[in-house]
């Protein structure tokens, strides 16, 4: 850290390395994500389950449910600290006393993760136990994360509690989110591919060319067009090859004019009249 005196001697203490380690502290915390979830047995499959889910990282997500007289605000979040209570994944409040204490549902250090092609259960454990139901047990939050591409921001709702068991009670969340949703796939066929490839290369072949005898070559009207000498010739031969292909029978060359016969004239022989004239 270094001090820095100002012009009147008074000494102020600029705190650059403060604020840039706080920075790098921050950024090292957001990129954590889903690695702050401790797994009660850790596998490589369950891992990659929550790595699915690291575009939720760092957001709350709220459902609110009434029960009579009784409303209940419930707030979930992907491996942090809800409200900031140390490990808390998913809390209870009281809608009508949000100052009031909250009660932990599950823990994120606690967690479980199962997964489908377009879906995630993910489990959070040890939440505060019960007082009177489920034989005071622990309390357990289960959220069912499931594929919406459609959504436009991800919701939560509570689906239900059960609590009327001798043991192994839960709270049961749904989410819609895109998050878990697998990629799209291409429908593209090679061929659709190779005519888009084609029509990109003959696009920019016409531009280019057209700019170049344009703006270069100066070309006007029809010579404009790239390489029209040669595609002029590529058109006539071609032609000349569908009549070739396509004609049924032999045609000789029509004649200028009709009603001229086509076979050669024979010379008439050359009248003289030299016997015409006086001796």
């Amino acid at each position: 850290m270094k001090v820095v005196y100002s012009h009147d001697g008074g000494p102020f203490l600029v705190w650059t390395l403060v604020v840039q380690l706080v920075l790098c502290g921050s950024g090292v915390y957001a990129t954590d994500g889903t690695k702050n979830c401790k797994l009660l047995t850790e596998s490589a499959s369950e891992r990659e389950v929550l790595n699915r889910l690291e575009p939720l990282a760092h957001k709350n997500f709220t459902a609110v449910t009434n029960n009579g007289t009784e409303s209940y605000t419930y707030v979930f979040q992907l491996c942090g600290d809800v409200g900031g209570i140390q490990g808390a994944g998913v809390v209870q409040f009281e809608t009508k006393k949000m100052e009031n204490k909250p009660i932990v549902i599950g823990m994120y250090n606690a967690t479980q993760a199962i997964g489908g092609s377009d879906w995630v259960m993910l489990f959070y454990r040890n939440g505060e136990s019960y007082h009177g139901h489920c034989s005071t047990e622990m309390r357990k939050a289960m959220i069912m994360i499931s594929c919406n591409r459609g959504i436009s921001s991800d919701q939560m709702k509570v689906v239900l509690e059960v609590r009327e068991r001798t043991q192994d009670c839960f709270y049961l969340f749904e989410l819609d989110s895109s998050a878990v949703c697998p990629p799209l796939e291409s429908h593209l066929s090679t061929g659709s591919i190779i005519l888009i490839i084609g029509f990109c290369l003959l696009s920019v072949y016409l531009l280019g060319g057209f700019l170049y005898q344009r703006l270069i070559v100066g070309a006007k009207g029809m010579e404009q067009f790239p390489n029209y000498a040669f595609w002029l010739e590529v058109g006539n031969m071609t032609a000349d090859g569908c009549d070739f292909v396509c004609r049924s029978q032999n045609r000789e060359e029509a004649p200028a004019y009709r009603g001229v016969a086509t076979e050669p004239l024979e010379e008439e022989p050359e009248e003289r009249d030299d016997y015409l004239l006086p001796m």
